[in-house]
């Protein structure tokens, strides 16, 4: 079987760490970035092709058994990964798919009238602690679930933000977006759809540096009558503290926590005890911050599997769209 041909689009801490995976699981044909110095750094360490503009890689490179991974400002998610899908290449978004519902629609529409493939990552389904909870709830070992208490509390300082696309509503949408989309992936894929929500929201400590809130409490009612709390903030002193999910049930009461949803905190669960889970996986470590689980080697794995036939896919386009459908309608409650 013939390698995939891999195309990075965008050059920054999460792109550096998809050009590494891409190298171990294939061909780093070539890379792209505004910032010439991100592209050619990245090219020198895989002996790729450097561009400065998509349209002159897509014109120029021989795009056959390829796939492009579009690690750009989340406003460019879907201009950028329909350009891919029409020149022929299968695509991997990173999160969020777009920043808004009707976009991810576009792109959809994009891949299956090129016949190519769109995937979105969503590495945190692959954390050892969510997929118990998971299995938990498919067995139904806790009963009539009652509530779900979410909690994110990050730090994102005002250096995170300054002269860059974060903290803007035109490239990065909203923290939801940005920080928090795979807590909303994880609530979807473990409880279902949102019926309602009620959000309240606030920008205590980034007044003038950001254009929308640094902290959100939202009622969620889940169509299955459900009831769960998310409470997120990027206001945490100094360092991240806590990525959770606690579910109550007739049953039981589960927490899955750590920083990022990578260990199991609290069980107590009738005639039946949580095994040990294998050690925890490190976060995405970004210097000056950190951000979700690193398993992106896992994603490659399983979309690289799927393309060959070899294993059905973990993360559904649609679940992906599902994401951007909740967040959508948290915000449709967020002032103009």
């Amino acid at each position: 079987m013939k390698k995939t041909r891999f195309f990075l689009i965008g050059c920054g801490k999460i792109g550096s760490r998809h050009a590494v995976i891409m190298q171990s699981v294939g061909e780093l044909v070539a890379v792209c970035d505004i910032v010439p110095e991100r592209a050619d750094a990245i090219a020198a360490t895989a002996a790729a092709k450097p561009y400065y503009q998509l349209a002159d890689l897509l014109t120029a490179e021989d795009l056959s058994n390829g796939l492009a991974a579009i690690c750009t400002p989340n406003g460019l998610h879907a201009v950028q990964s329909i350009a891919c899908l029409k020149a022929g290449l299968h695509v991997l978004c990173e999160k969020p798919m777009a920043i808004s519902l009707a976009d991810c629609y576009t792109m959809m529409d994009a891949a299956n009238a090129a016949g190519r493939k769109l995937f979105v990552v969503k590495q945190n389904r692959f954390n050892p602690p969510v997929q118990q909870l998971r299995e938990l709830l498919n067995q139904k070992k806790l009963g009539k679930i009652y509530s779900v208490q979410v909690n994110c509390f990050w730090n994102r300082n005002a250096e995170y933000y300054d002269n860059s696309w974060h903290g803007t509503r035109a490239l990065d949408g909203g923290t939801l977006f940005t920080q928090f989309s795979h807590f909303i992936d994880i609530l979807y894929w473990l409880l279902g759809d949102v019926a309602s929500v009620v959000a309240r929201f606030f920008n205590f400590a980034h007044k003038g540096i950001m254009e929308f809130e640094d902290t959100g409490m939202v009622l969620l009612q889940f169509e299955s009558g459900v009831n769960g709390i998310l409470h997120y903030t990027v206001n945490c002193h100094h360092k991240n503290m806590e990525g959770s999910f606690t579910i109550f049930g007739e049953k039981g009461t589960v927490k899955i926590g750590g920083q990022y949803l990578n260990r199991i905190e609290y069980q107590d669960i009738e005639g039946y005890t949580l095994p040990d889970l294998p050690g925890e996986v490190a976060p995405n470590d970004y210097g000056s911050y950190q951000g979700s689980m690193s398993n992106h080697d896992k994603v490659y794995s399983n979309l690289l599997g799927f393309l060959s036939g070899r294993e059905p896919l973990y993360m559904s386009t649609t679940d992906a769209l599902k994401t951007v459908e909740i967040i959508e309608k948290i915000y449709s409650t967020r002032p103009a």
